[in-house]
């Protein structure tokens, strides 16, 4: 039994250390990355939105606020604070959904955590990520030109943490507090990771994720909502998979289904959406990610 138990431990700490070598210099760039244009580009990139809405550029301005969203390292219990900021400086409701729905999505921090994924991941993250943003304003724009789409009664810009006149404490300081963020949840998805190689059969994955199916991506959206904690601590977990049959579409799906539910978020958006908007919200997430890894599956079946 002990020798069982040695070898299963000899195992795991092989596919532990594979998967922490693959993928830890991506997380150590990110988070530098991340925390430098928090600390030197944040104000910067919030500024060129609040001067972008005093243009008359119309349409065109969603799809700037969805790049700008992107752009945005904070999360979104600190984005929420920043749109209504925003909207009291005139910036309409669906230049916002724009910004906050592709914001809720992706940072600069986990684009370079992805790339550990493979370029043709790292592409559709980015390119889908992006277009739901874009949609996400469309649709506020169609049906609620006429009246407010967000509550943002009660919410002040929030004070800057990143204020140490030494601009190089300054940014250790929000690097040390980017590492306490993600830490944990960086080794929780390599152990993950670890556990599903060793324990769960290849075939099994290639058959439930596999191929081009709508099965596949349906059950990679749903499993996104519940098993998704950290854009960070996916992507071992997602690198795992991809290697054991997953089909893009459905991994993009889950980078979709995954941050846009994470319970910190949802909590987050259905305070200033209320009730009926906020599920409009979910039933706009799980229609695009499931439509989206449909044609993600589909592109690459044409061109594969």
């Amino acid at each position: 039994m002990l020798e069982v138990t040695r070898r299963e431990a000899v195992y795991l700490w092989y596919y532990f250390d594979i998967q922490f070598r693959q993928i830890f210099w991506y997380w150590v760039l990110g988070m530098v990355l991340g925390s430098a244009i928090s600390v030197f580009a944040k104000d910067r990139i919030h500024n060129t939105f609040r001067t972008l809405g005093k243009r008359k550029v119309g349409v065109l301005g969603i799809v700037a606020a969805s790049a700008l969203g992107i752009a945005s390292p904070l999360c979104m219990y600190g984005t929420i604070p920043i749109a209504a900021s925003f909207s009291r400086s005139g910036i309409r409701d669906d230049w916002l959904a724009a910004f906050m729905m592709s914001s809720i999505l992706l940072n600069p921090q986990l684009i370079v955590y992805s790339a550990a994924l493979g370029t043709t991941a790292l592409t559709v993250r980015i390119l889908s990520c992006f277009l739901c943003g874009i949609l996400a304003g469309l649709l506020v724009r169609v049906f609620y030109r006429e009246k407010s789409f967000f509550n943002f009664t009660g919410f002040d810009e929030p004070k800057s943490r990143d204020t140490d006149p030494n601009i190089l404490l300054r940014f250790l300081k929000n690097l040390g507090r980017n590492i306490k963020a993600t830490g944990l949840y960086f080794l929780f998805g390599i152990i993950l990771s670890a556990l599903f190689q060793r324990y769960v059969p290849q075939e099994l994955m290639t058959s439930l994720f596999g191929g081009n199916e709508a099965f596949g991506v349906l059950m990679a959206a749903t499993i996104g909502v519940p098993l998704y904690a950290c854009g960070g601590g996916t992507i071992p977990l997602l690198q795992a998979w991809l290697l054991d049959g997953m089909s893009m579409g459905s991994a993009a799906a889950f980078m979709i289904t995954g941050p846009a539910t994470k319970i910190t978020n949802l909590g987050a958006v259905k305070i200033v959406l209320g009730i009926k908007r906020f599920l409009l919200y979910l039933a706009f997430v799980m229609a695009f990610a499931l439509l989206c890894g449909l044609a993600v599956n589909g592109v690459i079946g044409l061109t594969g």
